[in-house]
């Protein structure tokens, strides 16, 4: 990471979207650990739920955070696996006016990659900007979220972070 000491690091509020049938406050350990990264980077952590795999559900909670204007950004994790109950990138689809950022899963996969090979071709791990509030979808295990948070959002949610990152770019996402 290229930080620019020069610059004064700009919090940004962050809400954490545990997405899953089985999990709970008392053992959702990836929601913990997003949280705790969210937290410890100098964000602020602006909200979190969990939300069972249900598309419609899962849409409802994205637009209602989107719509609040105390959010800058949302990280989920899970939901983002092959099978029927991964419903997580089709809520993100019903998003009105949301942008895919192709470049987020991509790096993903390849960063994961290096943790747990030729299986990273079962994330389907994604990210959409929506009126102006980015959404970055993760898959629901501890290291994934390690991974996503370690190895791309902490970069590029640090407006010190150059060349560029997401945060210079937040006054100008509702432009048309």
């Amino acid at each position: 990471m290229a930080i620019d000491e020069a610059k004064t690091f700009t919090p940004i509020n962050i809400a954490v979207l545990t997405v899953s049938d089985t999990r709970t406050e008392a053992d959702d350990t990836s929601g913990d650990i997003l949280a705790a990264r969210v937290t410890s980077a100098g964000h602020a952590l602006a909200s979190r739920k969990i939300i069972k795999d249900d598309a419609e559900l899962l849409a409802q909670q994205f637009d209602a955070w989107i719509d609040n204007p105390e959010i800058d950004a949302i990280v989920s994790t899970g939901g983002t696996g092959l099978t029927g109950r991964d419903v997580t990138p089709e809520a993100l689809s019903r998003i009105e006016g949301g942008r895919d950022v192709p470049g987020f899963g991509e790096l993903f996969r390849w960063l994961s990659y290096k943790t747990i090979g030729t299986s990273t071709v079962q994330s389907r791990a994604c990210a959409v900007v929506a009126r102006g509030t980015y959404i970055f979808a993760l898959p629901g295990s501890n290291g994934a979220v390690k991974d996503g948070w370690d190895g791309i959002l902490a970069e590029q949610l640090d407006n010190r972070n150059r060349p560029c990152n997401f945060v210079e770019l937040m006054p100008r996402l509702r432009e048309k």
